[in-house]
């Protein structure tokens, strides 16, 4: 953006791995023993992007889809260098997409649609909020097809 106010950019991996294989979805993955959720969130940016996070992590939202005994907890964070990014074992490619270019028809998993779409109306409104929900799927049910109440 122009002036003093800072671009608001989404970095996003390209899967190199099923499910969603070649797919875009935000860094994420388990959750190590011995580590804290943010400390698994910035490793797994590491792996995936080869990406360091600076400053603290904040918890931007949590979603539970109980039907296949998933939590997911989503951090917001900012990049150590903007261009400090490329593709980690998992990943095809990285790239940062200026909110407004997010390729949500190429997003691999519901969970990640719907948190990307909760961050672009916190964006509108100028304030973060933390979002907490249940992704309610059937057994079967494809990934991109939720039936979700947040």
């Amino acid at each position: 953006k122009g002036g003093d106010e800072p671009r608001r950019q989404v970095l996003l991996c390209k899967r190199a791995i099923n499910p969603c294989r070649g797919l875009w979805t935000l860094p994420a993955g388990f959750q190590e023993c011995g580590e804290s959720t943010s400390e698994g969130a910035a490793r797994e940016t590491y792996e995936e992007a080869n990406a360091v996070v600076s400053g603290r992590l904040s918890p931007y939202a949590h979603l539970d889809i109980p039907a296949i005994s998933q939590t997911y907890i989503f951090f917001r964070a900012t990049l150590a260098s903007p261009d400090g990014h490329s593709p980690g074992t998992e990943s095809l490619e990285t790239k940062l997409f200026d909110v407004d270019d997010i390729p949500f028809n190429q997003i691999a998993f519901s969970s990640v649609k719907i948190v990307l779409d909760c961050y672009l109306q916190d964006l509108k409104k100028g304030s973060y909020s933390y979002h907490h929900g249940t992704i309610l799927k059937q057994p079967e049910v494809s990934a991109d097809s939720p039936d979700f109440v947040l």
